[in-house]
Formats: C-alpha cells, sequence, structure tokens
C-alpha cells in the first residue's frame, strides 16, 4: 500500500490510443503520480464485459481500497453506477460520485427516483460544473464543486490580436454536439469570406451525424474549406488549435466540456452556446462570445464580430487564457488530494 492509500476508480478505461484518455483517466494518473495507489476498472470494450468486470474488481480487490470513486453518466452509464454502488454499499466502502454529462440533469427530470437512488448512496457527489450543482439541490445540497482540469504545459499558446477566417470544432460527431450548426456557420461565413476555413477533429459516434455533415456541406458547396480530421490523440489537438483563431462549440448539451478549456488555454477566440455549464465556464463577450443552442446565424454573427474587431479578439484571447490558468491540474489536484485524505481519515 503507498503513503496515502489506495483508491478504486470505476468508469470507462477503455483501450489508449484507440479511445482518448478522458478527465478520470487523467485524475487517476495524477493521483497516482502524487502517491496514492490507484486501482482502475474497465478497459473492457463490451458493455456487458465491462459491467462485469467492474462488479468483479470491486470484489476481488476489497481488502485493497477503502474509498471508491465513480464517474456517472446518463443513460445505460446510471445502470452500471447503481449496481456498482449496491456492492459497495455492501461491503463497506466509502462512494464517491462524480457527475458528468449536460444531458443528465434533463435525465433525472424523466428518472427522478432513479437518480435519486444513485446519488443519495454516495458519501460525496461531486460535479465539475456549477450547473449540476443547481440542477440537482433538491437531491443534494452538499455538492462539491471540483472544476475540470487540464494541463496547462500542454498548450500552444498564442495570444490573437487579429483573427484569420480559420476556425476548428473539436467534438464527436454526435447529434448531442451538433456538427451540422458547424457547417451552417461556415456556409453563413463564406458569403462574406471566401478564404474561410473550418477544421472540425473528433470521431465518429455512428449515429449518422458525420454522414450529415458531409452531405450539408455538399448540398452548400463549402466541402473545399471543410477539412474533417476526424479521430486524434489528445497529445495532437493543441497543434491542430494553433493552427485556428476561432473555435466554435455548437453543443445542445454541455456541463464543462474540457476541449473548450483547452481552446481557451491555447488563447484561441471561442464562440459557443450557452447550454448548460458552459455560462459558468466563460462569461458572455468576456471569455467568449455565447448564442442560443441551434441559432446558426448568431454563431456566424458573433464569429463576424470576432473577425471584424481585433479590439474584441484580444479581449477574448487574452481573458480565455486567464480564465484557462485556473483549471491547471496545479490548482486542481490538491482539491482532490485533500479530499480523498480527509474522507480516509474519518474512516
Amino acid at each position: 500500500m503507498s503513503a496515502k492509500g489506495t483508491l478504486l476508480f470505476i468508469g470507462n478505461f477503455l483501450p489508449v490510443p484507440r479511445y482518448n484518455k478522458n478527465v478520470w483517466h487523467f485524475l487517476a494518473e495524477n493521483l497516482s503520480h502524487s502517491g496514492w495507489n490507484v486501482i482502475t476498472t474497465s478497459n473492457k470494450e463490451n458493455q456487458f464485459f465491462r459491467l462485469v468486470d467492474m462488479l468483479f474488481t470491486i470484489w476481488r480487490s476489497r481488502r485493497s481500497y477503502q474509498i471508491a470513486h465513480i464517474d456517472v453518466f446518463s443513460g445505460k452509464a446510471l445502470l452500471y453506477a447503481k449496481i456498482s454502488t449496491i456492492l459497495l454499499r455492501w461491503l463497506n466502502k466509502t462512494i464517491v460520485l462524480t457527475l458528468h454529462g449536460g444531458g443528465l440533469p434533463e435525465y433525472a427530470v424523466k428518472h427522478p427516483r432513479y437518480v435519486r437512488q444513485v446519488l443519495t448512496a454516495a458519501d460525496v457527489v461531486v460535479t465539475p460544473s456549477a450547473y449540476h450543482q443547481q440542477a440537482f439541490l433538491s437531491i443534494r445540497s452538499d455538492i462539491k464543486l471540483i472544476a475540470n482540469p487540464i494541463n496547462l504545459q500542454e498548450a500552444v499558446y498564442r495570444e490573437r490580436s487579429v483573427a484569420a477566417p480559420r476556425l476548428i470544432w473539436v467534438r464527436a460527431f454526435h447529434n448531442v454536439y451538433n456538427p451540422d450548426m458547424a457547417i451552417r456557420v461556415l456556409h453563413l461565413l463564406s458569403l462574406e469570406y471566401p478564404e474561410i476555413h473550418l477544421c472540425m477533429l473528433g470521431p465518429d459516434k455512428g449515429d449518422g451525424s458525420l454522414e450529415s455533415a458531409l452531405k450539408l456541406s455538399k448540398q452548400f458547396g463549402v466541402e473545399s474549406k471543410l477539412q474533417i480530421v476526424g479521430h486524434v490523440t489528445h497529445a495532437e489537438v493543441p497543434r491542430w488549435l494553433d493552427q485556428a483563431d476561432i473555435f466554435i462549440n455548437t453543443s445542445n448539451y454541455d456541463t464543462a466540456p474540457r476541449s473548450l478549456l483547452e481552446a481557451m488555454a491555447n488563447g484561441l477566440c471561442v464562440v459557443s452556446t450557452n447550454v448548460g455549464g458552459i455560462p459558468m465556464m466563460a462569461t458572455d463577450k468576456v471569455e467568449a462570445i455565447l448564442v442560443d443552442p441551434d441559432d446558426f446565424e448568431a454563431m456566424a454573427l458573433a464569429v463576424k464580430h470576432v473577425l471584424d474587431s481585433p479590439d474584441l479578439t484580444n479581449k477574448l484571447s487574452k481573458n480565455a487564457r486567464l480564465r484557462a490558468e485556473q483549471s491547471d491540474w496545479s490548482a486542481i489536484l490538491p482539491k482532490w488530494d485533500a479530499l480523498f485524505s480527509e474522507l480516509l481519515q474519518t474512516n
């Protein structure tokens, strides 16, 4: 056992590099580097075998850990969390839940009792967004806020004093992230800025969103202005971000997207929908420009304002970087370390 203790992390730890690491991967790694012994589960790609592996690890390692951390999402993933908490409760383990996903509050409206059972089974509930704090206030008034962290050392920071019409979009091709909106924004802007270019990074989630975006780009005749890169490793993202000046985020649901923080860390001007926890991450017209979801005309107009106003460009770029600096691992990891240390001392 390490000097600090042993933690069990339960979530989707899918194999790299086929899948990019997410915040819980990096959290587990950074806690391990800081002196904790961290057990993770599961790396199984099949959903059924993943659940079996999670439960097996909870049982097999029961004498090694006292604190278990579970990442909580809506839908089927919530079932995994519920079953895991039942077994962990029976084993008398301390349970920490971290809430993810902009769709979780809406899911809770449809399944209030189910979500309540999961959240009240935990000793501590954490969220990276005040949006979740507010949404679940009636269930838990003690939800702790710990922001999603980024590694500023990986950023390629460049302060923008003027913005070229080079846009970038970094999400998965799924209807939740509304990639069609990005194509519509590109089309509107191409009428005034013929040299405009949009790069789209992200894996295809297989719901038809990628095909729809490609079809729309052909319909509007902007294929030559569009570059769809698809999946790239997390380490490659800063280099791609550095090739653009404006980051557009078209999500219909969101909590505290790391991709947005990473764009801010690189000094890009951010134009985003104002959904979920995004207004709590970036203030409109201070660190970003925020528009209503699916309002592609408003987003195109916001991008135009950035392109036509160097003062606004520079203001957004500098303020975005300052905001991102607050979310560096050096500021966030001590909060997790203190939380787990306090829980360990009370056991």
